[in-house]
């Protein structure tokens, strides 16, 4: 018996309703294991023994994920602060000026491409049913879809960076003290690949294209961190 499909299920299924938290959380992780092991493989470049390196890369998880979280919640909490002062001011102009409002509304609707009459009966239709709704969403453009909570973000951020940053740390425990550099590098393009796969498949983006482009900015990254622990270290 086949499922009978409504419009609400029906837009569920689409990737893009995944994008806000899927953002947050492959930002992180993909921070936390590009910049841990960058850290870690130019501490370990300068260094001959494992604890230096230890304390250097559990420093910067701990941070990064702290420093993670708070800049996605500011960033998030700037952002809804903007999108309520928008609406605040929608209410006063559809209060002060209704029919303005109902001919820039008409007009958004003709320059998608409907008939000018066409137009101005649906904005009177969609104002009869929900004035603020519709120009929030119509004029404005915002919707459920663009509309972020902060708390959710912050946290998929500093989680997701703690995850990946703790992938490199475990190299960091195991690995040879000797071309740890080297380990760290391979196992990171490793782990750079999964994520890239992972988040590829749950947005249905390319993997090619998304495994790719994060190797690339990883393998940039670690190469220039090598090099400054090479140029600049002390060999502790």
């Amino acid at each position: 018996m086949n499922k009978k499909i409504t419009i609400d299920n029906y837009l569920d299924n689409h990737y893009i309703h995944r994008s806000n938290w899927l953002r947050a959380a492959v930002l992180g992780a993909n921070d936390g294991i590009i910049s841990i092991s960058s850290l870690a493989i130019g501490i370990a470049a300068a260094s001959a023994t494992r604890e230096p390196t230890v304390l250097a890369t559990v420093a910067g998880l701990v941070a990064g994920a702290l420093s993670m979280a708070a800049g996605e919640y500011v960033s998030v909490s700037s952002q809804t602060d903007t999108e309520k002062a928008d609406i605040e001011r929608e209410k006063i102009e559809l209060k002060e000026m209704p029919e303005e409002e109902l001919n820039i509304l008409a007009q958004i609707y003709e320059k998608r491409g409907l008939k000018k009459e066409t137009a101005k009966q649906v904005a009177i239709e969609l104002t009869e049913k929900d004035a603020l709704g519709t120009h929030i969403r119509d004029e404005l453009g915002i919707n459920e879809i663009s509309q972020a909570n902060p708390i959710q973000a912050a946290l998929a951020s500093g989680a997701s960076f703690t995850v990946g940053g703790i992938l490199p740390l475990l190299v960091v425990f195991f690995a040879p003290v000797k071309g740890m550099e080297y380990w760290l590098y391979g196992f990171t393009i490793i782990f750079l690949i999964i994520l890239g796969t992972t988040s590829a498949k749950a947005g249905g983006s390319s993997i090619k294209k998304a495994i790719l482009r994060i190797t690339i900015w990883g393998t940039i990254a670690m190469v220039l961190s090598a090099l400054v622990g090479y140029l600049f270290g002390v060999n502790v």
